[in-house]
Parts: structure tokens; sequence; C-alpha cells
């Protein structure tokens, strides 16, 4: 298994509205990646999150399907919206 962690810092152009398609958008991966066995994503209600409001957790069978994951284009249609709209920060890890 391999994690994939992010915390996103909206801009302030990110709209309630995008903010929703994001969570939406980011949850549906699943089942389209090949490899991606769970996605979950949310608000946050910590206390210490230093300023990121929006977050998730990927679960890939492989270090190589996230790898592999990171050019699909279905990612990559999701980045070209939504990267200029967020202050990303992400860890990626072997569980």
């Amino acid at each position: 298994m391999y994690l994939h962690v992010f915390l996103f810092k909206w801009k302030p152009e990110a709209t309630e509205a995008l903010r929703a398609r994001a969570a939406k958008d980011i949850a549906a991966l699943q089942g389209q990646i090949p490899g991606l066995l769970e996605a979950h994503v949310g608000q946050n209600e910590s206390p210490r999150a230093n300023g990121h409001s929006f977050g998730g957790v990927m679960m890939f069978e492989s270090r190589e399907a996230f790898q592999a994951y990171v050019p699909h284009p279905v990612h990559a249609a999701l980045g070209s919206w939504l990267m200029p709209l967020i202050e990303p920060t992400e860890m990626d890890f072997p569980a």
C-alpha cells in the first residue's frame, strides 16, 4: 500500500462552488484511476491546520500505482483547473 496525503489552502478566487466541485471530483477519482483503492476528502476540523482548510487521503495498491496516477489524464484534467486555486501541501509514503 502507498498513501498520498494532501492539504489545501484555498486562494481567494476559489468560490464555494469550486470548492464543492473539487471535493466531488477528487473523490470521483476512485474508480477512474487504476490502483487507486480509496479516496477520502473533507473540510478541516482541526485547530492545528496552519491555514489548511481542506484535505484528503488516497490509498494506492503500490508506489507504482501512485506514480502512474500523477500523469494520468483524469488527474491532469483535474489539476488543470484546480491547481490555480490552491496552495497545496502533500506527503506520500508507504503504508
